[in-house]
């Protein structure tokens, strides 16, 4: 059976996910839905099957699809998830899910009332490195953890305004507390401190921080400090450290390294972590077999509960309790 499958969306992520998707077998590209009807149809173009429409909802009553992939930027969720819920239509969505609590948090709640089928793209989950950092952790004791995503601002206008994209440690640094969630558990306790060191001075319209710290302490008694900054031009990284018992595994986008005592290993990240979370999206459309779903949205919504936390603390000066 060919799954239709819906883009909303029509950004740099709408067409990646929609290039993975048309490479697969069994799998239409139907639809796009963008903020006009020439973008949506522009997105379209390239696909025989597809159409384009400037809403959800002419999308939905229009196309008869299977699931719905949501490549939206952040301010934009809400409405999308609440039809396709609504529809019992499954879909994945990129992180993050939100810029405020109140709205995942009815979207959550709508998901988990319907019992309808979700994945969010957290990606990292899906790297084969760091599923062997995950086994590895079994037989030792994390102590603490550092993480950091440094580099430069990107240049769409609505990343550098603090309400449309919730800021750097929401809308990007997100990967990297799910990374650490999902290799070290849940979060009881946050405390951030923002900057405002250079990019409003530099370009207009910025009234995200530029650099930040955020301080955790996880449930099972673990530390974890996560930095970011969005200003420097050279230079930049992502990955989380957790210090262990037995020594430091570092994780990145490109590999694992395990530094022991006498020996230190690198595990090269082999597998596409996109096309390893479509499969499993797709795999539990067809079977209903969602074991191979790394991030739900109920799970998601637990990584977004941290970020949300630090802009609090950030903006009061105080820790956040989240249990």
């Amino acid at each position: 059976m060919t799954l239709r499958i819906g883009i909303a969306g029509t950004g740099w992520f709408g067409r990646m996910h929609a290039e993975k998707l048309a490479a697969m077998e069994d799998i239409s590209v139907s639809a796009f839905c963008g903020t006009s009807l020439e973008k949506a149809e522009t997105a379209a173009k390239p696909y025989r099957d597809a159409r384009g429409y400037d809403s959800i909802e002419a999308m939905l009553e229009d196309s008869k699809l299977d699931a719905v992939y949501i490549c939206t930027p952040p301010f934009a969720h809400g409405e999308i998830e609440l039809a396709l819920v609504e529809r019992g239509i499954p879909f994945l969505v990129e992180k993050p899910i939100g810029v405020d609590e109140a709205t995942p948090n009815r979207i959550r709640q709508a998901v988990r009332e319907k019992g309808l089928l979700t994945s969010v793209g957290y990606h990292f989950r899906y790297m084969d490195s760091t599923n062997h950092a995950k086994e590895l952790l079994a037989n030792r004791t994390p102590l603490m953890a550092l993480g950091q995503w440094m580099g430069s601002m990107p240049g769409v206008y609505w990343w550098r305004n603090m309400e449309t994209s919730g800021g750097q440690f929401v809308e990007q640094t997100t990967h990297i507390v799910d990374l650490m969630r999902y290799l070290l558990g849940d979060v009881n306790e946050v405390y951030a401190a923002y900057g405002d060191r250079y990019m409003s001075s530099k370009e207009e319209g910025v009234t995200a921080p530029d650099v930040g710290t955020v301080t955790m302490k996880l449930a099972s008694g673990a530390v974890a400090t996560i930095s970011n900054t969005c200003a420097i031009p050279a230079g930049g990284s992502a990955g989380l450290q957790i210090y262990t018992n037995t020594g430091v595994l570092q994780i990145t986008g490109d590999a694992l390294v395990d530094i022991e005592t006498d020996q230190k290993t690198e595990y090269k990240a082999s597998n596409n972590p996109y096309v390893r979370e479509n499969e499993a999206f797709l795999h539990a459309v067809r079977t209903g077999d969602s074991s191979r779903i790394l991030s739900t949205y109920e799970d998601a919504w637990e990584t977004h509960r941290v970020t949300m936390a630090a802009n609090e603390s950030a903006r009061t000066g105080l820790p956040v309790k989240l249990r």
